[in-house]
């Protein structure tokens, strides 16, 4: 089941765009030197689409996107959620924050308007730096996706 530790609204996750940032826990990826090392527990609350509805519905007004930060675990139920979102909140975006190399097959990128991918590395650094591994993509037209890491860089 995926569980939801905490959430915040916030401005640098997503470029241009006010983010309800949604921390999910069960992290596979294990990334050394991970800042989040708590969300590798099996902690929090169950994230359900009733949960997730009634979340949206405190910052309803206040956000222009919703962001779930992991999910590694239980990627097709992320996916779930982010048609859940597109269907009963059309003015919403959704952004996905994955430590995965790649969008898992079975995953329709459609239903997504931003995706970070790549582990972190700590000597490679973290979106902000022009060494990152990781990349960070926005959809452009249907389901195509173009990388604009760059929109981070030198970001205070």
């Amino acid at each position: 089941m995926l569980k939801y530790v905490n959430t915040g609204v916030v401005f640098q996750e997503i470029p241009d765009e006010v983010t309800l940032s949604i921390n999910i826990s069960r992290c596979p990826c294990h990334c050394p030197g991970c800042h989040s090392r708590y969300l590798w527990e099996d902690i929090g609350e169950p994230l359900t689409a009733s949960s997730l509805d009634n979340i949206i519905k405190e910052c309803r007004g206040d956000i222009t996107c919703v962001c779930f930060m992991g999910g590694d675990a239980e990627p097709e139920y992320v996916e779930t959620l982010a048609k859940f979102i597109h269907r009963q909140y059309p003015e919403l975006k959704v952004g996905w924050y994955s430590g995965r190399s790649r969008v898992p097959y079975n995953i329709n990128k459609m239903h997504f308007d931003y995706i970070k991918l790549g582990p972190y590395i700590k000597h490679l650094g973290n979106l902000q730096q022009p060494t990152t591994n990781q990349r960070f993509y926005r959809k452009v037209i249907g389901d195509s996706f173009t990388d604009v890491t760059s929109l981070f860089w030198n970001k205070p």
